[in-house]
């Protein structure tokens, strides 16, 4: 976790004034958050990451214009980019799968109890995947399906392919994160030290051209179709 002496920087993007007011409020509540700007569409979201530098973008989904999956694109394509946090309800799984596999680095439901919001917020801050349980097994879920675009356009083969330049030891590691595992937890189950699973991890984020958890996650999940 990263040591910080300011607080976390949050944008907040939604196209709803009330859900903006409201976790402004939430957010602004807790000395180690602060919001620096709000944003109704995806236009003013990419304007505002510009002008405030946000450590963290919670980012409403469905939006006019450019929804929140082509702005966190956009976004996640810059060097030094924020981190993103989706902000969605359950009917839009493919919309948040997309995300994610684009590098944001978790997504919260609009009716998430406030202090699980802040908790997200601070895990995303941190670089670690902000996934509840029932949340990602509706991902997995749309992932997976027989009629998902996803399905269709990741093949099997082209994941397997990318998992294939990994040693043995590196699969592993690339297994126990699919399977929710911390550090401490990989090193238990592989019987190696926390460096080593440390070690292999950036090994994987480097190979796999990856950014973060989540995305070897979904790739583990794409080879074994």
């Amino acid at each position: 976790m990263e040591s910080r002496t300011e607080p976390v920087r949050v944008l907040v993007v939604d196209d709803e004034q009330l859900v903006r007011m409201a976790l402004r409020l939430v957010i602004d509540g807790e000395e180690d958050l602060t919001v620096v700007a709000e944003a109704a569409d995806g236009d003013a979201a990419i304007t505002a990451v510009d002008q405030h530098r946000p450590d963290v973008v919670l980012m409403d989904v469905r939006m006019p214009g450019r929804d929140g999956l082509a702005v966190t694109r956009e976004l996640l394509a810059r060097p030094s980019p924020p981190r993103v946090l989706m902000l969605t309800t359950f009917d839009s799984d493919d919309l948040v799968l997309g995300a994610l596999r684009a590098g944001a680095l978790g997504f919260v439901l609009k009716d998430t109890p406030p202090p699980q919001i802040c908790h997200a917020v601070r895990t995303v801050a941190d670089g670690r995947p902000a996934l509840s349980p029932a949340a990602t097994a509706r991902v997995i879920a749309a992932a997976t399906a027989p009629d998902s675009p996803h399905t269709r356009d990741l093949s099997r083969e082209a994941a397997r392919t990318k998992l294939s330049v990994l040693t043995e030891r590196e699969r592993e590691t690339a297994r126990a994160v699919a399977d929710g595992l911390d550090n401490p937890e990989i090193a238990e189950r592989l019987d190696i030290s926390v460096a080593t699973v440390k070690a292999h991890t950036s090994s994987l984020f480097a190979k796999l051209a990856v950014r973060n958890r989540v995305q070897i996650a979904l790739l583990v999940h794409d080879a074994e179709r």
